[in-house]
Order: C-alpha cells, then sequence, then structure tokens
C-alpha cells in the first residue's frame, strides 16, 4: 500500500518556513553587527594600513565582502533546505 509520507502538508511546510525565519533572523543579526558594532568598536584600531586607518579598510572593504558571503550562504543554504523538504525546482 503506497501512501504519501504525509498526508497533511501543513505542518511541512511549517517547519519549511520556520527554517526560513531562523536562517534569515540569523543572518540579519549577523548583518547588524557587521553594519554597527564592527565600526562602532574599529575606531579603537588606530594604525595606518596602506596609508589610510585601518578602520577605515575594514569597514569600506572588508565588510562589503562579508556582505557578498552572506548573500552566497543564504543561497546555497536555502537550496539544501529546498531538496530537503521536497520544493526545489526541476
Amino acid at each position: 500500500m503506497n501512501q504519501p509520507l504525509d498526508p497533511d502538508p501543513l505542518p511541512c511546510r511549517r517547519r519549511y518556513w520556520h527554517a526560513n525565519l531562523r536562517l534569515t533572523g540569523a543572518l540579519l543579526l549577523l548583518w547588524f553587527a557587521l553594519s554597527f558594532l564592527v565600526p562602532f568598536f574599529a575606531r579603537e584600531l588606530s594604525f595606518d594600513f596602506f596609508g589610510a586607518p585601518f578602520s577605515l579598510w575594514l569597514t569600506a572593504q572588508g565588510i562589503p565582502v562579508l556582505y557578498v558571503l552572506m548573500v552566497c550562504f543564504y543561497a546555497w543554504r536555502m537550496n539544501r533546505l529546498d531538496h530537503e523538504f521536497g520544493v526545489a525546482e526541476q
């Protein structure tokens, strides 16, 4: 007898949505820390790096690279979640 694994798809949808919200919330917290906390505390780094203060290099060059890595991680993780819950595109 072939029965579907989950006759009621609602719990599966909820688990998928909650996993998505947890991932989004964690990345938003990381974004907040990178955008506001790192530049605030980077002022204490008072040495020159290639002719400019290191805090400038950290906030102007390093943080945008981390933003791109966050987007790549989100796409990778959502692809895995899509496959795990069976909602991936064909």
